[in-house]
């Protein structure tokens, strides 16, 4: 069942481990229309940029991916995938999110690109939640393709 309003902000915060910083909407759920992947408003509620535009909460896929990352996954993905790819992903999402941007926004902006770095693999969970919200991720796709072996 899906949960609206408090009781869905309150899901969403009990997912994140705190309560939201910014505005947010839940743009993947379960089967069941629990929340899996938010996507963040590219500023905080009091200015600061905030980098990560896409944001995995489903704590099932946040533990294998986790596994993923700690048997080395972020290093063989930067080895198994062309760095143009990577880069390019990155460019798309920096620019998804920056056009999120109020148009007359003149403070600090969100820089860089999936999980907050300009190249590179920095993060395997933010790479999936953006995969999974529809994004063409490169990264995402290796996490994906990964995933069952990660399961217990």
């Amino acid at each position: 069942m899906i949960a609206s309003g408090e009781d869905e902000r309150a899901l969403v915060a009990e997912l994140l481990g705190r309560r939201p910083q910014g505005p947010y909407e839940v743009v993947v759920r379960s089967a069941s229309g629990s929340p899996m992947v938010l996507r963040n408003g590219p500023l905080l509620d009091d200015g600061t940029p905030m980098p990560t535009r896409y944001w995995l909460v489903d704590p099932g896929l946040r533990v294998i991916i986790g596994r993923l990352e700690a048997d080395g996954g972020v290093r063989r993905a930067e080895a198994d995938i062309d760095p143009a790819l990577i880069a390019d992903a990155h460019a798309r999402y920096g620019a998804e999110r920056d056009a999120a941007l109020p148009a007359d926004h003149l403070g600090p902006r969100p820089s860089a690109g999936v999980g907050g770095t300009r190249r590179g693999v920095k993060c395997l969970h933010a790479h999936y939640a953006w995969l999974l919200a529809g994004g063409d991720d490169p990264v995402g796709r290796w996490v994906d393709e990964r995933l069952d072996e990660y399961r217990s």
